[in-house]
């Protein structure tokens, strides 16, 4: 008889999940599923359907074959809407006692979390996701003691806090940070190695079937597919990148090259944020390639800071703002999404290139994302809901709890600079200079404004004028404006026509109902 039901969420599939602390699988079962509101609240990209239940199929294989009793509700014919649904229908033929859950990560999962004492009536367990390293009572209260918090000092605490990568004496190296000696452009002929492969089991076969039946409309590609679908596949990706890119991941992680999507990226956000691997894990690996001479400390620290810093740092944002961080938008930002954001249809060859590799593989990586596809969305004044709506859709590693304050805080600033210190914003030179994109491009990269000027330089000076009284007290834009002010009154307007110009072609703006 099954007395405590244990829900898993599709981004939980982690056999150290703390929702399975203290299964007794006599008494215990598991509830997994695939869900209409799961699968459809955003069109997710075809691949990261497939990759989320496929590892949900092999995780529940994985826990049967432990003899842990698992109660999965595949798709079928009328599939169920909510967790919440299922669990009623368990209700209805079990005298459940108890309903353990971990915490969620996203908002709409909390909200449902919140009611199902009253609709279930018995008690409801939520407990700390102890896969993340910061407990989020921790960071609510790191964030509540500062005006202005920063990811540094978040970052120099979790550090500390977990003694990694610190002597007795201060951070290894003599340094908290090593990103001045990560921002190496690309050379012409720097060699990327392939990403990690594996070709589909049944599983994921049937689900690819699947996918493409049932959401033919949806973004991106299914095919190729070769991501890990498992834990023993996720580690072997972990231990493909400890071997074959990390030594390189420091020095080129902000490089972009024509038609190279994986660069010397780790490709691991897919298995970390849904559970298939585990954060101390790829950290500690990391270390220990430094220890034993197979990568240099300034790689290793900005992959660390990466998770312990970074990742850590925009999910207690998340929960520390939600729900009021959605509809933040302090630049008033209205334009609607372009169409070559779905098509790549655009004479931008970066843009064509991020897009474009976003549809095949469900994946860019974190410069393209900011300074190419966000720094476009922040120039052009897209607005934040579009914005955010897409970066959920088409990345197969985007879950709400890293991917809003990402685009709102950092790519978009429209949180007015809680998250970052100043808006990302950059003309074509930033591009030019960190990758090899501009020299296929009509564009020209060098002209400033009119017809042949490559649009990102034009509209950098003209975010710059719009949001002048927003911005110009911001110290780290000072020297900016006040080479802005030195342009004369001709170069100004030409700056302006051909603004003017380019954002009429995107289409009239909406209504902006949350400014």
């Amino acid at each position: 008889m099954i007395t405590t039901v244990r829900v898993l969420f599709w981004d939980q599939l982690s056999p150290h999940l703390s929702a399975l602390d203290g299964l007794d699988p006599t008494t215990d079962c598991v509830l997994m599923g695939e869900f209409v509101d799961d699968a459809t609240h955003v069109a997710h990209h075809k691949k990261k359907l497939v990759l989320l239940v496929s590892a949900m199929r092999h995780f529940r294989d994985a826990l049967r074959a432990k003899g842990i009793q698992v109660v999965y509700h595949e798709w079928g014919a009328t599939p169920r809407r909510h967790m919440t649904d299922a669990l009623v229908d368990l209700m209805a033929h079990q005298p459940i006692r108890q309903v353990v859950v971990t915490h969620p990560g996203e908002w709409r999962q909390w909200e449902a979390i919140q009611q199902w004492a009253s609709i279930l009536g018995c008690p409801v367990d939520c407990r700390p996701d102890t896969r993340f390293l910061c407990d989020l009572s921790i960071g609510t209260d790191w964030l509540r003691s500062r005006q202005t918090p920063r990811m540094i000092h978040f970052y120099q605490l979790m550090r500390q806090q977990h003694h990694i990568l610190m002597t007795p004496h201060g951070p290894e190296g003599g340094q908290w940070t090593f990103d001045e000696d990560n921002r190496h452009p690309p050379h012409a002929d720097l060699l990327v190695p392939p990403p990690w492969q594996s070709p589909p089991d049944a599983i994921t076969q049937s689900v690819i079937e699947w996918v493409e039946h049932t959401f033919p409309t949806h973004f991106g590609e299914t095919l190729p597919f070769h991501y890990a679908v498992t834990h023993e596949g996720a580690h072997q990706v972990l231990s493909h990148f400890i071997e074959t890119r990390l030594p390189w991941f420091g020095t080129y992680q902000d490089a972009m090259m024509q038609d190279e999507p994986w660069m010397f990226h780790a490709h691991l956000s897919f298995y970390l944020n849904c559970g298939l691997l585990d954060p101390a894990t790829c950290i500690h690996a990391a270390i220990q390639a430094w220890q034993t001479g197979g990568a240099p400390l300034a790689s290793v620290e900005g992959f660390v800071r990466q998770i312990l810093g970074w990742r850590e740092y925009v999910r207690v944002i998340y929960w520390g703002h939600m729900p009021g961080y959605r509809v933040r938008n302090t630049l008033h930002a209205t334009r609607a999404l372009p169409s070559f954001y779905w098509t790549g249809d655009t004479p931008m060859n970066c843009l064509r290139q991020c897009v474009s590799q976003t549809q095949q593989w469900a994946y860019a990586h974190h410069i393209q994302r900011l300074m190419v596809l966000g720094n476009f969305a922040l120039l052009a004044g897209i607005h934040p809901d579009a914005v955010n709506e897409w970066f959920l859709i088409v990345y197969a590693d985007a879950f709400e709890w890293v991917e809003l304050p990402n685009v709102t805080g950092m790519i978009l600033y429209a949180d007015g600079g809680y998250l970052a210190s100043k808006p990302y914003a950059a003309g074509g030179a930033y591009i030019n200079k960190m990758s090899t994109y501009c020299r296929h491009c009509q564009y020209d990269v060098k002209q400033k404004e009119g017809p042949h000027a490559c649009p990102f330089n034009y509209l950098y000076w003209d975010f710059l004028a719009r949001h002048r009284q927003a911005l110009q007290r911001n110290p780290r834009l000072g020297m900016i404006y006040r080479a802005y002010d030195r342009f004369d009154a001709i170069k100004k307007a030409a700056i302006q026509e051909s603004a003017d110009r380019f954002l009429a072609g995107l289409g009239p703006p909406v209504d902006d109902t949350k400014g």
